[in-house]
């Protein structure tokens, strides 16, 4: 399954990239996040490794590994996701005039044969709104901290 969304932030590249990679915030615009933990030594570059609590429908469910497998700042970030789920996720950012044109795809992918193509399907369109939601919380998020 493959879900891609963008949107425009109302700042800098640099900006975009210094809030998208503060980890342990990200659970305050990522609808499907109860919490991000950084658990490896490294905070920055491939191999950078987080516990992922989620949340399906808004109950914590179940805490996913990722690992960060691309590193390319300010412009681009790609995550492994590595248990139930399995795929990527990456984050493309370009500077556009008045901010940042925000980018983010998903190519993900259930354990399960059969039954995991199958709940994908039907998980697709409520990952896509979930994507849009958050993209759009981040927008808040950021305008609502003002100016760095």
């Amino acid at each position: 399954m493959l879900v891609e969304r963008e949107i425009e932030l109302p700042v800098p590249l640099e900006e975009a990239w210094t809030v998208l990679l503060d980890w342990e915030r990200q659970a305050d615009w990522m609808l499907d996040a109860d919490s991000v933990t950084v658990v490896s030594e490294q905070r920055e570059g491939p191999g950078v490794r987080l516990a992922v609590r989620t949340r399906i429908f808004g109950i914590p469910a179940f805490t996913e590994p990722m690992e960060v497998t691309e590193w390319d700042p300010p412009y681009r970030l790609e995550i492994r996701h590595g248990s139930v789920v399995s795929g990527t996720g990456t984050w493309l950012l370009a500077p556009i005039e008045g901010g940042t044109r925000f980018t983010w795809r998903e190519e993900i992918r259930l354990a399960v044969p059969v039954i995991g193509e199958l709940a994908a399907a039907v998980y697709s369109p409520i990952m896509r709104v979930l994507m849009v939601r958050a993209m759009q919380g981040l927008r808040s998020y950021l305008i609502a901290a003002g100016p760095a």
